[in-house]
């Protein structure tokens, strides 16, 4: 039985933003903006996912990012599918996901070059509460004016296909490699897993579900260790307070208790839901 509490760092970014609460302290204004804030076990970096937060004053890069048998093929231990949960949005943000039609090899190279993907991107409406799974391939770009939860796989891996005419560096033929060149293609449906759990994503490189449940509640001994993401309200686990801002990773038999008008995300890795992970 363990509760394990995750490190955190920021990561500095142009794109980034100065406010960041009421999750984590301001940045202040005399220094660069963050854009990134990462939770990593210092004990074991290399675990299947990674958390972050993200808060965007600009468009990123349109990039991609490779699959597992991809990734390993260029010598990485796994893919990169992700998750994003958003926990805030400016009036008009978006995310773009995928592209408005399938295009050939030649015309998506030809798009990247002269700045084309940007038009050619599908860049959809977002609001707080919505959750994108995003498979390896899809191309992609979170927008401006966005606080997002992301959860990972955990590969520090970007191909970036365009920037806005920026200069930093491209991953073209990399990136081409490894994209889907069309429309979003996405998972199942949210689907109910009893009362007040939401099965998010499934049937892909991991699972997310969203609990909304309140009370005493025991997590089933002998499964995968569990990444615990309050977004609203506090949940104690094991005697430790996990609130906004926090994550943990749970490793077998805890027992949790949930404030009324939390939202937690739980995530972990593997294509099947757990379907007793949690008990009363």
């Amino acid at each position: 039985m363990a509760v394990i509490a995750l490190t955190t760092h920021r990561v500095n970014k142009p794109w980034g933003r100065h406010d960041l609460a009421p999750l984590f302290a301001d940045q202040p204004a005399d220094q660069e903006p963050t854009g990134e804030i990462w939770f990593e076990d210092a004990a074991d970096p290399q675990r299947d996912l990674l958390i972050k937060y993200l808060f965007t004053s600009q468009k990123l890069s349109v990039q991609v990012h490779p699959n597992d048998a991809q990734a390993q093929a260029r010598g990485f231990a796994r893919g990169k599918d992700e998750a994003w949960v958003v926990l805030a949005a400016d009036a008009g943000a978006t995310i773009g996901l995928g592209l408005t039609k399938a295009i050939d090899a030649e015309t998506f190279r030809r798009s990247v070059h002269d700045g084309a993907i940007e038009h050619l991107v599908d860049w959809r409406p977002v609001k707080a509460g919505d959750v994108i799974y995003s498979p390896a391939g899809t191309v992609h770009a979170i927008g401006a004016g966005l606080v997002v939860l992301e959860v990972q796989q955990n590969l520090d891996l970007t191909y970036r296909l365009y920037d806005y005419g920026s200069a930093r560096e491209l991953h073209v033929d990399d990136g081409i490699a490894v994209s889907t060149p069309g429309p979003y293609v996405g998972i199942s449906p949210p689907r109910p897993a009893g009362k007040d759990r939401l099965i998010m994503s499934e049937n892909a490189a991991f699972v997310l579900e969203r609990w909304t449940m309140a009370g005493r509640f025991a997590i089933a001994p002998g499964v995968a260790p569990i990444w615990l993401l309050p977004v609203a309200g506090r949940v104690i686990a094991d005697g430790r307070a996990v609130e906004l801002g926090d994550a943990v990773i749970i490793e077998g038999e805890s027992a949790i208790e949930i404030d009324a008008g939390s939202t937690l995300y739980v995530a972990y890795p593997g294509a099947r839901v757990i379907e007793g992970l949690i008990r009363a």
